[in-house]
């Protein structure tokens, strides 16, 4: 039974995987989407990748999920239509769909390119249409979407190892952008190793920075410096380690997304120094002030980025070969991919081989 009646303007047979319940657990579901209205895109999905939000989603660990949630914004594939009014795209094209498929277009910050922190910003998954009807992410064969929210991708990017940028790697490339850390020979931190952590490397060696990873694992020092090339590699819990390198940075990008002490990393700081958040523990950080006056140090967040700025990081990324490490799976592996990213067992994107492997 389709999730809307095909009536209402959802004409569109369209065939996922959703949770049905706060279980998590991803089973095959029949819906249908919008017809394709005269500035929209319509998708055949090819990849979709998994990011840590869509387990939040499907768990409803934020408290804002409202069920069956199609999960899913990684998502690229190639144009099957287009309306009439459609200007960017034509059919054949390879494109992509991120975080959003749309906001109020009327906000200061929708006129500043800067859609994402519209308050009035649809998700792609589990939010709700200007019509109404939810929004079902990219864990399925088809997508309709306005065409202001696509992005094009470049012919030399992988579509696979593409797909997570649209998410991990605008998460990244922005705050390393509007902080000014983007500038060659700047020194700068980022901590964690995982979907976010591993892209913000690529990102900043590709500006020209020095780039320290800084982790809890000692583990993962081998893979920093010799398969992801940063220059430098601090265990955080080694306090020796910490000291030797206090003062040093000109900012540090904190992908992480668990309960974690920010007076060590604000000690690793330049004077005037940036401290950027962009992982999202679910309890408030301790904060401390006195370091911030001393130092004149700036403790920051971000959240992915706005249309025009994702295909810039698109574009900058098929520019300098940037693409995330994945782990391609058929779809209905997703349950054990869930459950293997809950423990952090990825190196260090999973990817949905949608087109080759969702079916009815």
């Amino acid at each position: 039974m389709a999730a809307k009646s095909c009536q209402d303007g959802h004409p569109a047979e369209a065939f996922g995987w959703a949770a049905r319940d706060q279980s998590g657990v991803l089973s095959p579901f029949k819906f249908s989407r919008r017809a394709t209205g005269e500035k929209d895109v319509a998708i055949k999905v090819l990849f979709c990748g998994i990011c840590h939000s869509d387990l939040h989603m499907i768990k409803n660990e934020w408290g804002i999920s409202s069920y069956p949630v199609v999960p899913g914004h990684e998502i690229v594939g190639q144009v099957t239509g287009v309306g009439s009014k459609v200007e960017k795209f034509k059919v054949g094209d390879k494109v992509g769909v991120g975080y959003m498929v749309g906001s109020c277009q009327s906000c200061d910050s929708c006129h500043d390119n800067l859609e994402n922190y519209c308050p009035e910003t649809i998700v792609t998954s589990g939010g709700k249409y200007h019509d109404g009807a939810t929004t079902y992410g990219g864990f399925s064969d088809i997508m309709v979407a306005d065409e202001h929210y696509v992005i094009r991708i470049p012919e030399n990017l992988p579509l696979d190892a593409g797909a997570p940028l649209l998410c991990a790697g605008i998460t990244v490339y922005s705050p390393l952008k509007y902080y000014g850390l983007d500038k060659p020979g700047m020194h700068v931190g980022v901590v964690g190793l995982g979907g976010l952590g591993h892209v913000a490397v690529k990102f900043a060696k590709a500006m020209g920075i020095k780039v320290t990873v800084i982790s809890t694992s000692p583990k993962k020092k081998q893979e920093a410096l010799e398969h992801l090339g940063a220059h430098s590699f601090l265990v955080s819990r080694d306090p020796d380690q910490m000291q030797a390198a206090m003062g040093t940075m000109d900012g540090i990008i904190d992908t992480v997304s668990t309960m974690h002490p920010l007076f060590p990393l604000i000690g690793l700081l330049k004077t005037q120094g940036k401290l950027v958040l962009v992982g999202a523990p679910e309890k408030p950080l301790e904060l401390p002030v006195f370091p911030l006056i001393t130092g004149r140090k700036i403790v920051g967040g971000s959240s992915i980025g706005g249309i025009k700025e994702t295909q810039e990081m698109i574009d900058f990324a098929a520019k300098n070969n940037i693409t995330a490490d994945v782990e391609v799976i058929p779809m209905d592996y997703v349950n054990t991919a869930l459950e293997r990213l809950s423990k952090s067992d990825v190196r260090y994107r999973f990817v949905i081989d949608i087109g080759n492997t969702l079916k009815i």
